[in-house]
């Protein structure tokens, strides 16, 4: 071969060696990253103290994932059994009582080794807000006796805190999006990234003593009054969220009773959300002893007096008397209002209906996404049965919570279509759910990746080492010096055969 070819062909094949070299090595670099490891799992515990009942969630995540995202699982649900800790405001030495069985279960799931560096975390919501403005001293109190358990427990106990609404509200709206992966995304090199065109999903909570709606509003109607700004990986979210406290649904609930209740003369009071032939004692404490019902007290209050309510199973006269709980004049002639005069923006987008409402509607065999005349016609059918009837349609029977589904569900559809203005078409937008995948939809996994640090402010988390378009612009240069030096190699390689 002449010397002439030689010397260019030499050069041209240097090249394409260097060239295919750099492809791989940006490949392999982006890819395959250096990162130290801690292999084995880390767990973090969060109690859900609600009003009616304390839940404790065992959270699990790979040690090398930590600060990282979508590793978050649920290791752990376990009810604690008897009544939320608010009760517990005459005795609160026994608030932690009960707990013991599930930190049993706990201790179980989480190797011994590790429960000393394991984060356990209390907060309270809706029931000891109530029991902090009623009496301050015995929600401390409370607070105090869960505080000194832990001290006895191996666990990293990191304090016992009332959670305000807006907390509660927004954490549940970081948990659905976190669990629906809509925050960040691996991509084609194993990367974390913001998904495009990201779009979040709104969050519809129902507990015992206050219900909160979150969403992301239009951009024209996000602003300082009424949204909360949260940065989450890098972005900023605009979050419209409120609690109404008194309207969840066991307070909810009391003040129907309590209206009901008014005429001391009678000897029983007719329900009409109660199903037919059932009838209950429940004490004077019971309907008028809540800060949600003070104002209806009557003259002759007795705390041990029991008062006897009748079902009549009326739909028609159910929906009425529901309606009343709700302040809808506050907000004649305001655009954006729910109800008792509270600003909202115009609902958007996808919702994810949990705790209560996921419940309510699952008794009546709806789940999931459906319409609104499925519901409508679903709870006026539900809602006209007879207290013998129940056993038999509801998948689990229990009769605290068989008696009032007919009242939950009219104050449902009272709560999402009169009040937060769902319709025909933006309530199919609604996925009535209680989990995601193995994890419980519940305010606490925000709260722990919250206080855990494990949703940074900051984009260093995404773990590229150069960014996308650098990546994409390198990979595309030397791929086509690659493409230009196997043409000249053929050219060169032609020429010399044909000489």
């Amino acid at each position: 071969m002449p010397s002439k070819v030689k010397i260019p062909l030499i050069f041209s094949l240097l090249f394409l060696i260097i060239s295919v070299s750099v492809i791989f090595a940006i490949a392999y670099v982006q890819i395959h990253q250096k990162r130290s490891l801690s292999p084995g799992l880390k767990y973090g515990i969060v109690l859900d103290a609600g009003s009616s009942r304390t839940t404790v969630y065992v959270y699990q995540w790979p040690a090398e994932k930590e600060n990282n995202t979508g590793v978050v699982s649920q290791a752990l649900k376990c009810n604690v059994k008897g009544r939320g800790i608010s009760s517990y405001a005459h005795e609160p030495e026994k608030s932690p009582k009960n707990i013991d069985d599930c930190i049993k279960k706990v201790k179980e799931v989480i190797p011994a080794n590790q429960h000393n560096s394991t984060p356990a975390y209390l907060g309270a919501t809706a029931g000891m807000r109530l029991l902090k403005l009623k009496n301050e001293s015995a929600a401390r109190g409370v607070l105090a006796s869960i505080h000194d358990y832990f001290q006895t427990q191996p666990f990293d106990f990191r304090g016992a805190n009332i959670i305000s609404g807006q907390e509660e509200g927004l954490y549940g709206w970081i948990t659905v999006n976190y669990l629906m992966g809509n925050f960040l995304e691996k991509n084609i090199w194993r990367a974390w990234v913001r998904p495009d065109g990201a779009e979040t999903t709104g969050a519809l909570d129902l507990g015992g003593a206050s219900t909160q709606i979150s969403f992301l509003p239009e951009k024209s109607e996000q602003n300082p009054n009424s949204t909360v700004e949260v940065t989450l990986y890098g972005y900023l979210y605009n979050v419209y969220t409120h609690s109404f406290q008194c309207y969840g649904r066991d307070e909810a609930e009391k003040r129907f009773l309590a209206s009901l209740a008014q005429d001391p003369k009678l000897k029983f009071y007719e329900n009409p959300c109660y199903p037919r032939n059932y009838t209950v004692n429940l004490s004077m404490e019971h309907t008028f002893g809540s800060m949600c019902t003070a104002h209806f007290r009557p003259a002759n209050y007795d705390p041990n007096r029991l008062i006897t309510f009748k079902g009549t199973a009326d739909p028609v006269l159910c929906s009425e008397k529901v309606s009343s709980l709700f302040d809808f004049t506050s907000c004649q002639g305001k655009e954006n209002c729910s109800f008792d005069g509270i600003y909202q923006p115009k609902v958007k987008g996808n919702f994810s209906a949990f705790a209560g409402l996921y419940y309510t509607t699952s008794a009546l065999n709806l789940t999931g996404y459906f319409q609104l005349n499925q519901f409508n016609s679903s709870m006026t059918s539900f809602c006209a049965k007879e207290w013998s009837q129940l056993p038999h349609i509801l998948h689990r029977f229990e009769e605290t919570y068989a008696r009032s589904y007919c009242f939950s569900a009219n104050f449902i559809y009272y709560l999402l279509v009169r009040g937060y203005k769902f319709d025909n078409e933006t309530w199919l937008h609604i996925n009535f759910q209680k989990e995601v995948g193995n994890s419980s939809i519940a305010w606490s996994l925000g709260y722990m990746l919250t206080l855990t640090n494990m949703i940074p402010a900051e984009r260093r988390l995404i773990i590229l080492p150069m960014s996308l378009s650098v990546f994409t612009g390198l990979l595309t240069l030397f791929t086509v010096i690659c493409a230009l030096c196997l043409i000249v190699l053929l050219i060169l390689f032609v020429r010399a055969r044909n000489k």
